[in-house]
């Protein structure tokens, strides 16, 4: 089983502790944590972290370490793993991203994800994808949009999670099937 995947610039792989620091400074940073309800406190990074190894070892993939090669610095993550909660379009399997700020705008969560989509559909033979947002996240939708998944405004939703009346309650939905894959 592939836990590591690379790319031109980036190497995804399993977390380390020298990750944890650099996951906690952006997981505080509210440029990065825009369009969540909060930011995250250090303890509720390290718990991610946890959550995300355990992912893995229970479904042989999960959120994916995201460094980049030239200097083997942590940057984010770039993965896929299996929403929990309920919605109408579960059960599902999500490809995601987030980025530290100085890293966006140069097209890396766009390359990490076409990986994360190529080992998804050729090895994991997932049949499909989803990726959902706000819908003021632009910056989101348009890496949705490049690696080739399909808005379809019937699909939307109010994330369960998050109470009525939360301006960040309503999500887009994006969907990639394995034959649709870029």
């Amino acid at each position: 089983m592939v836990l590591t995947l690379r790319t031109d610039r980036l190497i995804l792989r399993r977390w380390r502790d020298s990750d944890r620091e650099p996951f906690q400074a952006l997981n505080a940073d509210p440029r990065v944590m825009e369009f969540f309800p909060n930011t995250l406190t250090p303890e509720e990074s390290d718990q991610a972290i946890v959550r995300i190894e355990k992912h893995f070892d229970a479904h042989g993939f999960s959120l994916y370490a995201a460094e980049i090669i030239e200097t083997q610095t942590f940057i984010g993550f770039v993965g896929i793993s299996i929403p929990m909660f309920d919605a109408p379009f579960m059960p599902a399997v999500e490809i995601g991203w987030r980025l530290a700020y100085d890293y966006w705008g140069r097209g890396l969560a766009t390359e990490g994800a076409r990986a994360v989509v190529r080992h998804a559909f050729e090895a994991l033979k997932l049949p499909s994808l989803v990726s959902f947002t706000v819908p003021a996240n632009l910056r989101s939708r348009r890496v949705m949009q490049n690696i080739g998944m399909i808005h379809d405004p019937a699909d939307d939703f109010d994330h369960p999670r998050l109470p009525p009346g939360h301006p960040l309650r309503r999500h887009v939905l994006y969907r990639l099937r394995a034959h649709e894959g870029k």
